[in-house]
């Protein structure tokens, strides 16, 4: 009888856990389900599993634990950092898009019971349509997951007002690095009760534990909500109109930017009337009482005229609302019209010094000889340069990666970090001392010892060991 390899008992024990159907084992199925929007280069997975219940997940922990083989989870794959690609050291992809039920929604408690599986947007819909509301918007929300955003600690647009993913945490259900269950926070809103132990796992990219189950805050829905586009001629009047309207005590659920080829890359790919000759646009979400947002939209409109806005548009319809946002956030598909890849990045910095920030990138670009398109969420300082290139043209790709440097650098001088929403995974890691204190990364990696010190949570993301 011919002795089976590592690859065959694995599988097989996994089939003791889990139904057939629910592995993965085929070369091409692993080597898809081990990558990310990163487009970085990456190992095909050991197995991939599709999981279903708590005790599955334990299960699979405990075993590839004894096995000394590492567990990468995946929501919908829709991160751009590489933080769930599969590497030198393979593993399990454990994919949770069948744990994907909204467990309970508590309209009195406002709160929400949610499997990490579930995708943001159906969260929302589901939300609203009982007159609560869940902000957090990550760009991909049609396809995003909660756990993804967990993981990531994602934000998006509306986090100048409403804040981010973890904003919204209130308890946490983890399975340790051991299989066992570590339950944190609760169903209150408030939480003095011994350390803080959930807010550790959110960010932490899957790196400490597997989130199985989540519990959010929900806030009643606004009753009502335009968006604005205004456009500038320069980038430093478009940022001085953001820090007037702040000056003026005016709450935008959302101050996004575009430049010039964001705009007229968005533009040709998805249609919506949006100018294409003026060097910066922001689009502005005003939300609230309805009897008091007429009066919010005119002092807007006039804080955007005397800051030298040289065409505002206000939506009309709840059509043309729609119309606008999903031109906003189709920028990174339209850029990636233009080349075969495209990357994205995530810089942020103090408002105060983001004029530099973009102008210095566009700059960089231009020396470099890239296309760039920048966005970002401009009321908190974040800025995604979104620039396509050909992977295969090695000219191109080292020139790219010169710029990413000194782009990096250019945020660091400026007192910025070089990720505010999207996380660090292994793209970013060789970065991650410049930005953060070694003496709070010391005591990160001592964290990472405690919570998995067999190192087999999604291993050598964000940092290697040392």
């Amino acid at each position: 009888m011919a002795k089976r390899n590592s690859s065959e008992l694995l599988i097989q024990d996994l089939t003791e856990i889990l139904p057939a159907r629910n592995i993965l084992t085929s070369l091409e199925d692993r080597d898809i389900y081990s990558r990310d929007k990163s487009n970085l280069p990456n190992k095909a997975a050991d197995a991939v599993v599709f999981v279903e219940n708590i005790e599955q997940v334990q299960n699979i922990v405990k075993l590839a634990r004894g096995r000394g083989i590492p567990v990468i989870c995946r929501g919908a794959g829709t991160n751009v950092v590489g933080a769930c690609t599969v590497e030198g050291c393979g593993g399990i992809v454990m994919d949770f898009s069948k744990m994907n039920k909204i467990l309970e929604i508590n309209a009195e408690n406002s709160t929400v019971r949610v499997q990490p599986g579930v995708v943001v947007g159906e969260l929302q819909k589901q939300v609203e349509a009982l007159g609560l509301y869940y902000p957090p918007d990550p760009s991909a929300l049609a396809i995003s997951t909660i756990g993804g955003s967990i993981a990531q600690s994602s934000a998006g647009a509306r986090t100048f007002k409403y804040g981010s993913t973890k904003d919204y945490v209130l308890g946490l259900v983890v399975v340790t690095a051991d299989g066992e269950i570590l339950r944190t926070g609760s169903s209150t809103v408030k939480n003095a009760t011994g350390y803080n132990l959930g807010s550790i796992f959110i960010g932490s990219e899957g790196t400490l534990g597997i989130v199985v189950e989540a519990v959010l805050k929900l806030i009643p829905k606004p009753e009502s909500k335009k968006v604005m586009l205004a456009y500038f001629d320069t980038v430093r009047n478009a940022v001085k109109a953001v820090n007037t309207i702040i000056e003026k005590r005016i709450l935008p659920a959302t101050i996004d930017f575009m430049d010039k080829n964001a705009v007229n890359t968005a533009e040709k790919y998805s249609p919506s009337g949006m100018l294409c000759d003026k060097e910066a646009l922001l689009v502005i979400e005003i939300d609230g009482c309805e009897n008091s947002l007429e009066n919010t939209r005119k002092v807007t409109v006039d804080v955007l005229e005397k800051c030298g806005a040289c065409a505002i548009r206000c939506s009309g319809s709840d059509e043309e609302y729609e119309k606008i946002w999903a031109a906003r956030r189709s920028s990174m598909t339209a850029c990636a019209q233009l080349r075969d890849h495209v990357t994205t990045d995530d810089v942020i910095v103090p408002r105060d010094k983001l004029a530099r920030l973009v102008e210095g990138i566009q700059k960089i670009c231009t020396k470099y000889k890239l296309i760039s398109c920048l966005i970002g969420h401009i009321g908190d300082g974040s800025v995604h340069p979104q620039i396509p290139i050909d992977y295969n043209d090695e000219d191109e790709y080292s020139r790219y990666k010169l710029a990413k440097k000194e782009i990096y650098d250019l945020t660091v001088s400026l007192g910025g970090l070089i990720s505010g929403e999207h996380g660090i995974g292994s793209l970013k890691r060789d970065y991650i001392h410049k930005f953060v204190d070694a003496n709070a990364l010391k005591y990160m990696r001592k964290i990472k010892e405690v919570f998995d010190p067999d190192n087999i949570l999604n291993p050598n993301k964000i940092f290697l060991p040392e």
